[in-house]
């Protein structure tokens, strides 16, 4: 029989299906209680119901919950050992697992308040940028028992169920260290459903006193994973006999299986590869389980509001991290906030200056606004444009320039107006198109990657990339554009490839005032993605043939034209000692060790010195530099900083 619990005007239901639709029971029968009572008896109700003359309801117009909406407890076992090697390698450990998971069927508690139904809208845990779906089949307990042996557990099971084991995986690897258990990264939400399917039923699958069920995920129509559920390792009547030790169980306990491997988003992760990852889930994708005898789910996601912030407690055993003070010389105080650098022009400055601490700014007409760049997260952005509402109040931003593609420019783009039309040089555009997912940034808050791992929280543990979705330009230039921004003048000027592979600057004539992009990085070190350096030296000289005597860099304090003389003149000091590196027969590497940095090392992350000498190495001689990827390069700096 399939038992389900449905909503109606005047509360839940339960009810036994015969054909397409619900046979009820009386208003006041829970499943719970039936279940209780033992197979026969269950039996016997179901079979009382599909005779009743109490009229049907059509399955398909019922608001089914979950067959067991509040069980007694939740217990999610680990039945599958593939999944864990999986994640393992995903997550960049070996595939190779302790030898507790081969003597001992794990399990732990997930929230029963937490269950919802298999058609319900499932909430993003509040703070996780890495939201996943696990399918599974879940066993529920008729009646209980204590010290089972595992024969005795598989007579205790009253049927089964779909089971969608929601996972926050961010949240679950912050978690990981405390060595507790499960807890905010898995306590979201946990769906059952549609159907509570009585063994008898199943009984044609059973392979080896294992149900052999064939399964299938989709996110958004597309196939993430299939398998069959008689691959577990553990029977479901090893875990729950595990489980019974020293513990009544008791009626409408549920037991999860762990995930069908393939089945979820994490085992397909590749921190070397992340752009074959098929994305975390994210607001309005749709998740579809189906289980060959047990039935199919479908819920969509939904964003959430973010978590209250809790303080870190001081930690006495860790030393204070390194002081950072930017200490360029700056036209104006370098304050967090809005600043006034000319007639109707203000730019939003952001210190230190470092890894995602960047600037933008705006431009404002007789009736309009331009807007240059966005921030790294949503907080950022909407607390900039919230300040910026006092002059777009009455004169509304209606374009936006995009400097450049990396997201510490771009990702706050969702947060604009849709009738702002959102402007970039087409290398831009194009390389917003491949950029990393901006919630795989999170990594550098959550992975462990070994020494290197307190800079990278140090760099970024600041930003919350939950909840961003990338909005791209809507119109792409080459060159040059002119722009009239509510009766002004702004001409926009791609001078790159150089730091990345376009670099736009904004130049407001009449108030002599150039937004530089990350082509100008004040008190902090430049870093050269994709240059050539010789086109950044040009980019300089480009930025002072404009006569501008007010300068809004990407990174760093407003400056003048000899700040731009100061960028100049670190990028040719690099280039002089990596020539001479090369020129003695120095490998990169040895190059990095050699690197006299000179007046430029009181610089802000002056480690970027890495990146730039790998960059020129690769124009001097490409053979002799072979090509590393950017976790690599960062990796590299970090051990600089660190060492």
């Amino acid at each position: 029989m399939r038992w389900v619990t449905y909503a109606t005007d005047a509360g839940d239901r339960v009810g036994v299906i015969g054909g397409d639709r619900i046979h009820p029971l009386a208003p006041d029968v829970g499943l719970i209680e039936l279940i209780g009572r033992g197979a026969e008896e269950l039996r016997a109700a179901g079979e009382a119901a599909l005779a009743s003359a109490e009229p049907a309801v059509p399955l398909a117009g019922a608001r089914l919950r979950a067959p067991v909406p509040r069980p007694p407890s939740v217990r999610d076992c680990l039945c599958f050992l593939d999944h864990m090697r999986n994640c393992q390698q995903a997550t960049g450990s070996p595939r190779t697992l302790d030898d507790a998971w081969y003597r001992v069927p794990a399990f732990y508690f997930a929230c029963p308040s937490t269950v919802v139904g298999p058609y319900d809208e499932v909430t993003i845990s509040p703070g996780s940028a890495w939201f996943d779906f696990e399918l599974e089949v879940a066993a529920v307990i008729g009646p209980g028992g204590r010290d089972l042996t595992p024969e005795q557990a598989e007579e205790r099971i009253i049927g089964y169920t779909i089971y969608n084991d929601w996972s926050a995986r961010d949240l679950q690897m912050r978690e990981a260290p405390l060595a507790i258990g499960q807890a905010k990264g898995k306590d979201g939400a946990t769906t059952l459903g549609p159907f509570l399917v009585t063994p008898d039923e199943l009984a044609p699958h059973r392979r080896d006193g294992r149900l052999a069920l064939r399964v299938e995920a989709k996110v958004n129509g597309a196939t993430i994973g299939s398998g069959d559920t008689g691959a577990m390792d553990w029977s479901f009547g090893e875990v729950i006999s595990y489980a019974s030790r020293g513990v009544d169980l008791v009626p409408g306990d549920v037991f999860g299986s762990g995930t069908v491997p393939g089945c979820c988003l994490v085992e397909h992760l590749s921190l070397s590869d992340p752009a074959a990852f098929p994305g975390w889930l994210r607001d309005g994708d749709v998740v579809e389980l189906t289980v060959e005898g047990l039935g199919h789910l479908r819920q969509t996601v939904r964003a959430s509001a973010g978590p209250y912030p809790l303080a870190p407690r001081h930690d006495p055993d860790r030393p204070p991290p390194r002081p950072r003070v930017n200490r360029a010389p700056s036209k104006l105080p370098y304050t967090r906030g809005l600043h006034e650098v000319g007639p109707d022009v203000w730019a939003w400055l952001l210190p230190d200056g470092g890894y995602g601490w960047s600037n933008a700014g705006l431009v404002a007409g007789e009736d309009a606004s331009l807007l240059v760049d966005t921030l790294f997260d949503l907080r950022l952005t909407a607390e900039m444009l919230g300040a910026m509402r006092r002059v777009t109040g009455r004169r509304p931003i209606t374009r936006a320039v995009l400097t450049h593609a990396n997201g510490d420019h771009t990702h706050g783009n969702q947060l604009l107006d849709e009738r702002v039309q959102i402007i970039a040089a087409e290398a831009t555009c194009a390389e917003m198109r491949h950029e990393m997912p901006p919630e795989m940034l999170t990594a550098a808050q959550v992975v462990d990657i070994g020494p290197a791992t307190s800079y990278f929280r140090e760099r970024f543990g600041a930003f919350d990339f939950s909840g961003i979705r990338l909005r791209l330009p809507d119109l792409t230039y080459d060159g040059e554009l002119t722009l009239d921004v509510g009766g002004r003048e702004v001409r926009v000027m791609d001078l790159g490839p150089a730091h990345t592979g376009a670099d736009s600057v904004v130049h407001v004539p009449d108030a002599g005032v150039l937004f530089a992009g990350d082509l100008l990085f004040v008190g902090c070190t430049p870093i050269v993605w994709s240059g050539p350096i010789s086109r950044w030296i040009a980019a300089c000289d480009r930025m002072l043939a404009t006569g501008a005597g007010t300068i809004v860099p990407g990174h760093g304090p407003v400056t003048d034209p000899d700040g731009i003389r100061a960028v100049r003149g670190y990028l040719t000091h690099v280039v002089e000692q990596a020539d001479a590196a090369h020129a003695r027969g120095l490998s990169f590497a040895e190059a990095v060790g050699a690197v006299d940095l000179d007046e430029y090392a009181t610089w802000l992350d002056a480690e970027r010195i890495v990146v730039n000498l790998h960059r020129r190495y690769r124009e001097l001689d490409p053979a002799a530099a072979p090509e590393l990827d950017h976790l690599t390069l960062m990796t590299m700096m970090a051990e600089r900083a660190l060492s």
